[in-house]
């Protein structure tokens, strides 16, 4: 028997292979094509390829379409949230409104679930009221062990919106950080080239980020940081590859800085601002105690920043 979907708001114009991971699960590209093909998955009742997109009221048919029990698939085990993590994930809401909402994400807590990531902000904030006629969209990411502002679109339409504000680079983040050493000039650009890795194929990246010393001793400096690219890792890479680590960093580190282990990794997302519709928007969240314990440890001052 056909299992019947019909498209609603929040998918049109997206891919009949991604509509499927979103709602069916994270079935291989593979498998999807193969029942596209064989027309156990059709669009009201037509073959269609996978670059199909959708529109308001298409139904799809899945017919005899079950991955999960079919094909075996490792099902990801999903975080479901405490009464009292819900209740505790209202203090992380800085903004909310129908489009979206911004949120002041923890340190230790990653933005998605994976294969070796149970507890995770987006199964989190799914469960909170202001989730309740809609769902999270995640637009863009901070690391688990960065703090700071991300923003969570609740629509498609605002979904695609701020992807495309991010690509054409007209939402401007700055970040905080305290790194190892002192940094003598007081502003500069880094510019590089970072290299990652997609399993064995190595991917350069050019990359781009703004800094200006706001504090400085002899062993250690406070930043506020502008990146103007947004690659992976971007700031703990490029302070790395200049010579001044960031404080916590366990990855992007010296040997000798790596001792204690017990440092949270000290960078703040601080702020973001765009402009939608003529409207100009700008939020920013305080640094969290950990780090102000750092500056009075390196005894650096934030000045005007809170």
């Amino acid at each position: 028997m056909d299992k019947i979907f019909l498209v609603k708001k929040d998918f049109v114009n997206s891919r009949i292979d991604r509509w499927i991971r979103r709602n069916i699960g994270q079935v291989p590209q593979s498998l999807i094509e193969k029942n596209l093909r064989n027309k156990n998955v059709t669009i009201n009742k037509v073959k269609v390829k996978s670059s199909y997109k959708l529109k308001i009221d298409d139904k799809i048919y899945l017919n005899n379409f079950n991955p999960t029990f079919h094909y075996h698939l490792n099902k990801k085990k999903k975080y479901i949230p405490s009464k009292r993590d819900i209740k505790d994930s209202e203090a992380l809401i800085v903004e909310n409104n129908d489009n979206f909402c911004v949120i002041n994400k923890p340190y230790g807590l990653a933005v998605q679930g994976g294969s070796k990531i149970k507890k995770n902000l987006v199964d989190l904030i799914t469960e909170n009221k202001i989730f309740q006629n809609s769902k999270p969209f995640i637009v863009h990411r901070i690391d688990k062990e960065t703090s700071g502002i991300l923003i969570i679109a609740k629509n498609r339409k605002y979904a695609q919106l701020f992807t495309s504000l991010f690509r054409i680079r007209k939402i401007h983040k700055s970040y905080l950080s305290i790194c190892h050493g002192k940094i003598e000039k007081v502003k500069d650009i880094i510019a590089d080239d970072l290299i990652r890795y997609d399993k064995d194929k190595k991917i350069s990246e050019h990359a781009i980020t703004n800094y200006k010393v706001l504090d400085k001793n002899s062993n250690s400096t406070l930043l506020i940081l502008n990146p103007i690219t947004g690659r992976k890792h971007q700031i703990r890479k490029q302070l790395f590859s200049i010579g001044y680590p960031i404080i916590g960093d366990l990855k992007y580190n010296y040997p000798e800085n790596k001792i204690n282990k017990n440092n949270n990794l000290m960078l703040h997302a601080y702020s973001i601002k765009f402009m939608i519709n003529g409207i100009k928007y700008k939020y920013t969240v305080n640094v969290p105690d950990y780090f102000k314990k750092m500056l009075l440890k390196k005894r650096l001052t934030l000045f005007k920043y809170p």
